[in-house]
């Protein structure tokens, strides 16, 4: 469960598609994309959400992956911070009309890698399509990926979502590769309930802008450098300004067997600021019982646990970080993700 100084925390990060926390490119996207949607309305709802909404009413089983602790931020066996702005929907269709487009933005809580695509706290934006008649899924996936990644090639796979039939996952070209923006299908007739037919959609609207704008690291979206800050309020191409050399440091430690680089990635994010570290890399694992007897007693290794070597990325946008710095991080990870440790 989180603690409350976590739970401050969380709930002080800027929501970027809000424009009561101040302007940003974020809303610009998601007014364009208002603008060409039927009978859109828009649905805010604050982060902290049932249990129920975010999984239970979507359909997830009780065994989900998703649902374990490691990877969902509950607040108590019944709350919790919305892993996905999917969570809006459940309660906004208890209130829909026949005819309307939900559209859902917002700030989303999950624990996942550290790397220049990924953050603890991403924006997403749900748009489903709520009508009496059935209506083309492809026509809604070309509206909207024309809208907000214009002359973008993309194209669309199958996937399965619990809250979806027929469900697919979007892809956009961009420099040769394919990058994943959202997924989509009809709404399941679990969740619709007593709507006739729906389409459901998921975007994720950091990812989408840094496609649009040019953006090479996540980080940049929050950046307070004034030559930076000022380009996140347009849509325009992102102008890099100069960059400032990686510095880069391996770290050993002991962790449970059941560690990824998701969860590794959370903790690293609560013992450094964020806009520091710029990807985490795991270089390789080594169960206890595979290490040397010298190294587990040097290690204090213990049974259930492995050995992880990570490698730390720090680069901060705006200046060089110093070797002092970066030692000083390395020694701060050491000391927090050892205490921590199982």
């Amino acid at each position: 469960m989180y603690r409350t100084e976590e739970l401050v925390h969380a709930l002080n990060v800027r929501d970027l598609t809000d424009p009561a926390q101040g302007p940003h490119a974020l809303q610009l996207l998601i007014a364009d994309l208002t603008a060409v949607l039927d009978a859109p309305l828009e649905v805010r709802h604050h982060p902290l959400v049932p249990v129920e909404h975010n999984y239970e009413h979507l359909g997830y089983p009780p065994d989900a992956i998703t649902r374990d602790a490691r990877y969902t931020r509950y607040v108590s066996e019944t709350c919790m911070l919305r892993s996905h702005t999917s969570a809006m929907i459940p309660p906004a269709l208890k209130h829909a009309k026949p005819d309307v487009t939900l559209v859902c933005p917002g700030l989303v809580y999950r624990r996942d890698a550290v790397d220049r695509l990924h953050t603890g706290t991403p924006h997403q934006l749900d748009v489903w399509r709520i009508s009496e008649h059935e209506e083309p899924l492809d026509d809604l996936i070309h509206r909207v990926v024309t809208t907000l990644l214009p002359g973008k090639r993309y194209r669309t796979t199958d996937a399965d979502h619990p809250y979806t039939t027929h469900g697919r996952q979007i892809d956009v070209e961009h420099d040769g590769q394919w990058v994943e923006v959202g997924e989509c299908g009809r709404a399941a007739r679990h969740v619709l309930r007593h709507h006739p037919h729906g389409l459901a959609m998921g975007l994720g609207l950091d990812r989408i802008l840094m496609l649009r704008k040019g953006i090479p690291d996540i980080r940049l979206l929050r950046n307070e450098d004034p030559r930076i800050a000022a380009q996140m309020l347009d849509l325009t191409p992102y102008r890099p300004i100069s960059r400032h050399p990686a510095a880069i440091r391996d770290i050993s430690i002991m962790a449970d067997v059941g560690e990824d680089a998701e969860t590794l990635g959370d903790r690293i994010r609560e013992l450094v600021p964020e806009d520091v570290v710029e990807e985490i890399e795991i270089l390789g694992e080594t169960h206890t019982e595979q290490l040397p007897a010298h190294v587990r007693e040097r290690l204090n290794a213990l049974p259930g646990q492995k050995n992880v070597l990570i490698r730390v990325t720090m680069r901060a946008p705006e200046r060089t970080l110093t070797d002092r710095e970066t030692n000083e991080i390395r020694d701060r990870l050491l000391q927090g993700l050892r205490a921590t440790a199982p």
